[in-house]
């Protein structure tokens, strides 16, 4: 669609670009602030549990003790998955990457789901919170499956971070491993406008359905330059190896003009509030560990990018360091993300519903014009 050039502004990347006014969460990147529903992400951080943030970009206010309650007991109830959706993922070819299965299981439960098109409020309500319940479930049966392990049921006396972990690991979590996954979910839960989240607004304000809506965010999510790079940043820590090659690596790096993983944000000006708290998690890790290989590395790096190009480290720069201290597999990082995220997207998709209007951008056609058919045979 071509338009006269005061007729629309063009960003590329659609930066600056208004899309929808939402009351959930604000990125406010010049001045490093991230801010859910009114509350400053280190006001929550290790004061709130992950379902407490559920409640709070869901209903707009910290729940009492009896909210929390029934939020928990919900969230629990709607664990179970479908036998046939537990049938697909746990047959999925086991060099399967974790967000291609989180991708096609995600799509399949809309299937078994009667409701999937029940556009009534209260319905895309319950789908939205099954889908937060279920997601974490599905990624813990493709795991264990992926090794050969048996499948270890949800336990609804646990929380959401304590249950996956329990599904993952076969045992239950410290509560040091439970509390740092669970402040990893509270850090994670939402972001403003960023892409994933506009690709599920996207999506649902066609009037498609949830599953169709977090499906397109989770793949929009595994990219890169989005939530693929807490994975970049171990493999590039692997790469460098050891302290002592961090300058060399950084250098070069520098003089190719080359990105580095987790460094610099698209929408942080300055220090990216969510990297403190998991910088000090990663360093209480690394020191109880004996492992400060990686936080040392990270460090460094983090200093030389400031230093030469005033780059801060973001969120996937340390939160790399701390799952892979736990332990966890390098390849469920981003799952990870998606898990915490969920609740995130399907809050935006509620709220899009809610006042929805199809979300249609222009392009600036810049081909020809006028060109006339040559015949098959002249061509």
């Amino acid at each position: 669609m071509s338009t006269p050039d005061n007729a629309a502004v063009f960003s590329k990347g659609l930066e600056g670009i208004v899309a929808a006014h939402t009351r959930l969460s604000d990125v406010r990147g010049d001045l490093g602030q991230l801010i859910y529903c009114g509350y400053d992400i280190n006001e929550l951080a290790g004061a709130v549990s992950y379902e407490e943030v559920v409640h709070l970009l869901y209903h707009n206010h910290l729940p009492n003790a009896k909210e929390l309650r029934e939020l928990k007991a919900t969230l629990a109830g709607f664990r179970d998955l479908p036998q046939g959706v537990v049938d697909l993922v746990t047959r999925l070819p086991r060099d399967t990457p974790p967000m291609h299965a989180l991708r096609t299981g995600v799509s399949a439960l809309g299937c078994y789901d009667t409701t999937a098109d029940d556009d009534t409020m209260d319905a895309q309500r319950r789908k939205a919170l099954r889908l937060v319940a279920q997601i974490p479930v599905l990624m813990a049966y493709f795991h264990r499956a992926r090794q050969g392990l048996d499948l270890v049921a949800p336990d609804k006396s646990l929380g959401e971070a304590a249950n996956f972990l329990l599904m993952i690991d076969g045992e239950r979590p410290s509560a040091e491993k439970e509390s740092t996954i669970d402040m990893c979910y509270v850090l994670h839960a939402d972001h403003g406008m960023n892409a994933s989240t506009f690709s599920a607004r996207v999506t649902i304000s066609t009037l498609s359905d949830m599953y169709s809506a977090i499906t397109s965010a989770i793949g929009t999510l595994k990219g890169p330059l989005h939530g693929g790079a807490n994975e970049g940043v171990i493999k590039m820590l692997q790469q460098i190896g050891s302290l002592d090659q961090v300058d060399a690596f950084v250098d070069e790096c520098l003089r190719q003009k080359q990105k580095i993983m987790g460094i610099g944000h698209r929408v942080y000006k300055v220090l990216d509030p969510r990297a403190p708290h998991l910088k000090r998690m990663a360093q209480i890790l690394s020191a109880k560990l004996g492992e400060p290989k990686w936080i040392q590395m990270s460090e460094r790096i983090a200093t030389r990018m400031l230093d030469a190009k005033g780059l801060h480290a973001n969120v996937d720069f340390y939160s790399a360091t701390v799952y892979y201290s736990l332990g966890i597999p390098t390849d469920l990082f981003t799952p990870i993300f998606a898990i915490a995220r969920t609740s995130g997207w399907t809050a935006h998709v509620l709220e899009q519903l809610s006042d929805n209007r199809l979300i249609r951008p222009m392009s600036v056609y810049t081909g020809p014009v006028g060109l006339k058919v040559v015949p098959l045979a002249s061509r």
